[in-house]
């Protein structure tokens, strides 16, 4: 009684109201049933489910402006002879600074790699934590762009696929090169390090004898490796000081 006494007031009668439910059901009725849209799809709920197909091994590589492109460029030839796939993104000035490291142009670079992508492709797989990989090292990596993975700033597919990689819980190795190093670029690393990324500035070891510049570049491209869980036997191990027999 006291519903009705208030549509009355309010000059509403029940008719009306059943009336407008009546259309508020065939309007939401002929709107639901076009649902979902054209082109979607849905799971059935009763459809079985299967693990997805078993894969090789996946890395993704990132190259920057910094100096250093040889140690890129060793990875991708190690990766490629160990049947590792890697998805390849060169940056804007890394195509700069490989004029005046190597001897190989881009387009030799990017043969080296299973796939590649530019670098401003957000909408590339690696921008997506659904694209499973087993780490990603930037190489080398520059000061600017070690910045802009701290502060979750993912402008281009590099630092997107950075983020991605922390977000997800994944390996992620930044090959740093600057120096000297001030109290921002250490600030930085040490925000980087904390969130779960692998710090590893190329310095060479010696202890192994080196006799040429690719003895340098091999024990250290190895050492990169060994941080995302690729072991090679590509330079000599520790082994303990070796003494001479008496």
């Amino acid at each position: 009684m006291f519903a009705q006494r208030t549509l009355y007031r309010l000059g509403i009668s029940h008719n009306s109201c059943s009336f407008a439910r009546f259309r508020w059901s065939t309007s939401s009725s002929r709107h639901l049933s076009s649902w979902p849209p054209h082109g979607t799809r849905f799971f059935n709920a009763h459809a079985s489910v299967s693990y997805m197909p078993t894969r090789s091994r996946r890395v993704v590589v990132g190259i920057t402006g910094a100096t250093g492109i040889i140690y890129a460029i060793r990875i991708l030839q190690i990766l490629k002879e160990l049947g590792i796939e890697t998805h390849l993104v060169i940056s804007k000035w890394a195509h700069a600074t490989l004029q005046y490291e190597t001897p190989l142009d881009a387009a030799k670079i990017v043969e080296l790699a299973t796939k590649t992508y530019g670098h401003r492709d957000v909408s590339a797989p690696p921008a997506s934590g659904s694209f499973q990989h087993d780490g990603m090292i930037i190489v080398p990596c520059s000061m600017k762009t070690l910045a802009a993975v701290r502060c979750g700033i993912g402008e281009d597919l590099i630092t997107r696929a950075a983020d991605v990689s922390l977000k997800e819980d994944r390996k992620l190795v930044l090959v740093v090169r600057e120096t000297p190093l001030n109290e921002i670029h250490l600030d930085n690393m040490l925000v980087l390090r904390r969130a779960g990324a692998v710090i590893f500035p190329p310095v060479p070891a010696f202890y192994t004898q080196p006799k040429s510049l690719d003895d340098v570049i091999n024990q250290s491209v190895g050492r990169m490796l060994d941080s995302m869980g690729i072991f090679t036997d590509i330079f000599p191990r520790w082994e303990g000081f070796e003494r001479s027999k008496k």
